[in-house]
């Protein structure tokens, strides 16, 4: 029952957080949207507001390990494994820009959704050809102007703890612009949000950086191999033991 009465604080907490931090990203976005064509600071204000998410979050703790990617450093296709919703909040804490995919329901949400659209995110509606189609040439658009894209390869999350089968389009995006592929390992979210449920689980996340894994040199043929390499070493990673740093 307390936890119960809790979560119910914390999803008011966020819709608060969300309201008030859309006006934040609103005007940051007015202001550099007319030439910073990266859309880089309204995203990176838009991400901040997910620190705060997961920090007014008595439920969570989340232990960050690996090395960030050079500021410098060429844009990436990050790919991450799918436990739970709570993965996208996880994963936005990170501090560097990328441009999301997610699905086009998440996009027509109020508050989250406008500042999605403010910051360069792309949206694909399941089972529409000609929308994955349309993504997936924004996708490529926004490497070419020098921001990194973040995809969940499975697709959606997995209600059984085992990693579902991988899609290509992730990989084949790497390869035909010639950026590395930056995997994520998240473990531990699982019971962070279950999908039948609003109430919030006891969880202790780890969210791994992974070395870049490089595509120079290969074809539209090299897809497949790439996607089973990435999903090897996610899956030995998600299941390694943490370190002792903690964060959060």
């Amino acid at each position: 029952m307390l936890r119960r009465a809790v979560s119910v604080l914390v999803w008011v907490a966020w819709l608060v957080v969300a309201a008030l931090w859309t006006p934040l990203v609103a005007v940051v976005y007015a202001l550099t949207a007319w030439w910073d064509e990266r859309r880089r600071y309204a995203s990176l204000v838009f991400r901040r507001g997910a620190n705060l998410l997961v920090v007014v979050n008595p439920f969570w703790r989340v232990r960050i390990e690996g090395d960030l990617p050079d500021r410098a450093s060429e844009p990436f296709v990050a790919v991450c494994n799918h436990e739970s919703l709570a993965d996208v909040l996880i994963v936005g804490t990170l501090p560097f820009e990328m441009k999301w995919l997610s699905k086009a329901e998440i996009a027509r949400l109020p508050f989250i959704g406008w500042m999605m659209k403010m910051a360069g995110d792309v949206t694909v509606r399941r089972g529409d050809r000609r929308s994955r189609g349309a993504s997936y040439d924004e996708l490529v658009a926004w490497l070419r102007r020098g921001s990194s894209v973040m995809m969940f390869p499975e697709g959606t999350r997995s209600r059984t703890g085992e990693m579902l089968p991988f899609r290509s389009g992730a990989f084949r995006l790497a390869i035909e612009t010639g950026r590395p592929v930056q995997p994520l390992a998240v473990s531990g979210t699982r019971d962070a949000i279950r999908a039948d449920s609003l109430v919030f689980g006891r969880a202790r996340v780890t969210l791994r950086i992974l070395p870049q894994v490089p595509t120079e040199g290969l074809g539209p043929e090299d897809v497949d191999d790439l996607s089973d390499r990435v999903r090897a070493i996610l899956e030995a990673a998600r299941s390694a033991p943490p370190r002792d740093q903690l964060r959060g």
